[in-house]
């Protein structure tokens, strides 16, 4: 999960649209029964990232019509947002303000079907600020009212929906969470969910790129007072449910974390157990949660079953962690049936592996892979 809010400073940038080679492949994915499902993989680097150890494309968000947006690490470690079109051609990025030097920067978290991106940037005194990217690349950032000034503090964007809502979090000058939204005619609303912690690091966060349903309803969490991590969801008018699954432990750093919503209220996610070892879980619109864990995901420490996000027919991705600390991506079907899949080129040793990004309705999705040298690549799955 993750956080952001308002305030108004407008600036533009220029774009280059620039085309770069793409590696392609075919593969044949199993599901759990051993049914094969056929995957067409594209692999992509954003103009200009870095080929050194932690530098590369990541890919953080996927619209219904294939258009892709994240951020890529350049040379000199610096973050850069891009765009890739549905035609494979590239605008690249950068917030007014954002630092340009190592560490800092821009970073894209969310596109709708109109193409407008939403995301934060870091700038030269580690304070975060809000971004809104038009389609045209006009690019507005704002900061929440309350919203602190310190070191790694201020306002965080995470997702846009196709009205052109934005949801996020802030970090006030307590180092408090807070979570925001913004509706489609610029109106600010703050809330809190009862039971937050109001310590250094507490508070109320919201999930990223898909938290946000069309309806308006709201995909999060809260840090209580003993640091421990619970679901919520906030419906369009206001109103806050709080929810754990059943087995997420108690201890500081576990609980429930949820991660997309879909336009019936469903919501994916993950639940770190006492043992601190992940699991998968849904819950629908009544409330009910079920759980799950892909077969092959590890049972020790920081290994298991991350749900991620959900789509519109109600299909999650995700990724899982095995007992040798390599990820790997997932798909659940409705009916509860997992495809396990890897990037081609992504690394086997622990830390290395496929990571996933947002589900459109088409079940093409867009994440990346670290690879045996610790290089980022930006991936698009088609099925």
């Amino acid at each position: 999960m993750k956080s952001k809010s308002l305030g108004c400073i407008v600036a533009m940038t220029l774009f280059a649209a620039l085309t770069i080679s793409v590696r392609s492949s075919a593969q044949e994915q199993k599901d759990d029964h051993g049914n094969r499902h056929p995957a067409t993989f594209k692999e992509f680097e954003a103009p200009g990232a870095g080929t050194g150890a932690y530098q590369g494309t990541a890919a953080n968000d996927i619209n219904p019509a294939g258009a892709i947006t994240g951020l890529y690490f350049d040379t000199s470690d610096v973050g850069r947002g891009f765009l890739r079109n549905p035609d494979g051609t590239f605008k690249t990025f950068a917030a007014p303000g954002a630092g340009t030097t190592a560490g800092l920067g821009t970073n894209p978290q969310s596109i709708n079907s109109e193409g407008r991106i939403t995301g934060f940037d870091v700038d030269a005194k580690l304070v975060h600020h809000g971004f809104l990217r038009n389609p045209g690349g006009k690019i507005t950032t704002f900061n929440v009212k309350g919203a602190g000034t310190g070191k790694y503090q201020g306002t965080f964007a995470y997702c846009i929906n196709a009205a052109g809502e934005i949801a996020g979090d802030y970090l006030d000058a307590s180092s408090v969470y807070h979570g925001f939204v913004i509706d489609s005619h610029g109106k600010l609303t703050t809330f809190n969910a009862k039971g937050a912690g109001t310590g250094a690091y507490q508070g109320t966060i919201t999930a990223s790129e898909d938290c946000l349903s069309p309806s308006g309803a709201i995909a999060g969490g809260y840090i209580d007072g003993s640091n421990v991590y619970h679901g919520l969801v906030r419906a369009p008018d206001g109103t806050i449910t709080t929810f754990n699954v059943k087995g997420a432990g108690t201890a500081s750093g576990q609980g429930t974390f949820p991660g997309g919503i879909d336009p019936a209220g469903a919501i994916a996610g993950y639940y770190l157990d006492g043992s601190n070892v992940y699991h998968g879980f849904t819950r629908a619109a009544d409330g009910t949660i079920t759980t799950f864990n892909v077969k092959g995901a590890g049972t020790a420490s920081g290994q298991g079953t991350l749900g991620e996000n959900i789509n519109v027919p109600g299909v999650i991705d995700g990724y899982y962690v095995d007992a040798s600390g390599v990820a790997h991506g997932f798909l659940r079907a409705i009916g509860g049936q997992i495809t396990t899949f890897n990037a081609p080129g992504a690394g086997t040793a622990s830390g290395q592996g496929t990571f996933i990004g947002p589900i459109n309705p088409a079940g093409a999705i867009a994440g990346y892979f670290l690879d045996g040298s610790n290089v980022y690549h930006g991936y698009l799955r088609t099925p």
